[in-house]
């Protein structure tokens, strides 16, 4: 999708957490936490 797309939307459990071009998507710490999960 990413590859694809000129924009994204990001959703966790139906609330945006990210909008934006790609890059900005997977730069985003809101996204990063929802998709990849955080250090404890």
């Amino acid at each position: 999708v990413m590859g694809l797309s000129d924009h994204v939307v990001v959703l966790d459990y139906g609330r945006k957490v990210g909008d934006g071009t790609p890059a900005q998507v997977q730069a985003n710490p809101e996204v990063i936490a929802a998709y990849l999960g955080v250090v404890n």
